[in-house]
């Protein structure tokens, strides 16, 4: 028997007592699995991806109770145990791995120190997936490939070959390999007809019997981990990321919704159903404050009070009209109709009124610089509230009042 056979058969998992807790690597597993791991917060778990938090815990459960003997702690704390230093030493790693969850599922003591040690039962049940990702890294970044290579391909019969190229008669490693090919995908709706094509009808049945289910299960995947990037707040968050993710989400979830027959109450529906709820809920504080935020900025101050610039509150009404515009293009994706609706005409009403009071303000009194800053974000927000032409009108009446000066 070989060494590390022998090693396995000895070793389970164990709590070490330590004086401080150790931190995990930058990346869990050094980077080998990054292509299939997703961000918290994850309402849902699948098949081709592991949550980050998961992740980690499985990393520190590896690193500081299965393989303390082979990857050094202080390598771990410095940063400096790199993913070729781990690869070198992964056949036992992944022995070890598998011993351990074995036995977790053998002996119920030890599954209940294991998920002591993990920190949640979703954490250790998520360790068959983080297993199946370590057998499959060779590939993950030829899934990713395969995926821009998607990107290029224009002739539909060719793009239905490629698909079918995939392991689909292996569902856990499709499942991984997908999901990392469908984060290269600028357009999944192109995909996604062509695997209703395959399967010859749209039902979630005739695409689950034809083997795509690691399709339609990626796209749900990616469409959750929007999540993370929809919680920024405050005048200086990142509203360009908050942007592209929710185009990234109308994109995946109509490439769905406008092919796919779901059958209600399925697993499918409900997963997408609870999906749009949670990214609409992010939405909507956003969008009840573009009004308000809006009214702030931009008007006066009040007689006998100096007046005062507030570009922080500038900055987020203008943010606001961004997502709002942005929200208009994705709406079918959202859960917002109501209140978007509401916003879109209250926002529409506030910003012609603002913007002729401060062109009235700014004919009295051409050299007012607030006034005109003021005027120039409001410019900036008719052309995105209403169209270029208008914006272009507003610029010309504003250069007509400095002219006066």
């Amino acid at each position: 028997m070989s060494q590390a056979a022998n090693r396995s058969s000895t070793t389970s998992p164990t709590i070490r007592p330590s004086g401080r807790a150790p931190r995990a690597a930058g990346r869990p597993f050094a980077g080998l699995i990054d292509a299939v791991i997703a961000e918290d917060p994850a309402i849902f778990s699948f098949p081709g991806s592991v949550v980050r938090s998961h992740a980690e815990a499985g990393w520190i459960w590896v690193h500081r109770d299965l393989c303390g003997d082979l990857i050094p702690p202080e390598a771990i704390e410095d940063g400096r145990f790199s993913a070729s230093d781990l690869e070198s030493i992964m056949p036992e790693v992944m022995v070890r791995m598998k011993d351990g969850i074995a036995k977790g599922q053998q002996d119920p003591e030890l599954g209940r120190r294991m998920r002591a040690m993990l920190g949640s039962d979703e954490a250790r049940d998520a360790l068959p997936v983080l297993l199946n990702a370590l057998r499959a890294r060779p590939l993950l970044s030829k899934a990713q490939a395969f995926g821009k290579a998607i990107n290029t391909i224009t002739d539909d019969a060719a793009l239905g070959v490629a698909l079918q190229s995939m392991p689909l008669q292996d569902p856990p490693l499709a499942s991984l390999l997908f999901h990392a090919a469908l984060g290269q995908v600028a357009n999944p709706t192109r995909v996604v007809t062509t695997i209703i094509r395959l399967s010859g009808n749209a039902t979630e049945v005739g695409v689950a019997r034809s083997g795509f289910t690691p399709v339609v299960e990626a796209i749900l995947a990616h469409a959750q981990n929007q999540l993370h990037l929809l919680q920024a707040t405050g005048p200086f968050a990142d509203i360009d990321m908050v942007c592209r993710a929710l185009d990234r989400f109308h994109r995946l979830v109509r490439s769905l919704t406008g092919y796919v027959e779901f059958t209600r109450g399925s697993r499918w529906a409900t997963v997408l159903s609870a999906i749009t709820k949670q990214v609409s809920d992010r939405m909507e504080p956003r969008l009840r404050e573009i009004v308000s935020d809006m009214n702030q900025s931009l008007r006066r101050g009040r007689e006998g009070s100096v007046d005062r610039l507030d570009s922080d509150r500038l900055l987020a009404a203008l943010n606001g009209v961004y997502l709002l515009r942005t929200i208009r293009d994705c709406r079918d994706s959202l859960a917002l109709n109501a209140l978007f609706d509401q916003a879109w005409s209250q926002s529409g009403q506030a910003l012609e009124m603002h913007l002729q009071r401060n062109l009235d303000l700014l004919r009295q009194n051409p050299g007012d610089d607030i006034v005109s800053a003021r005027l120039d974000v409001g410019i900036k927000m008719a052309q995105l509230r209403f169209n270029p032409e208008y914006a272009e009108t507003l610029k010309r009446a504003r250069a007509a009042a400095e002219r006066r000066s």
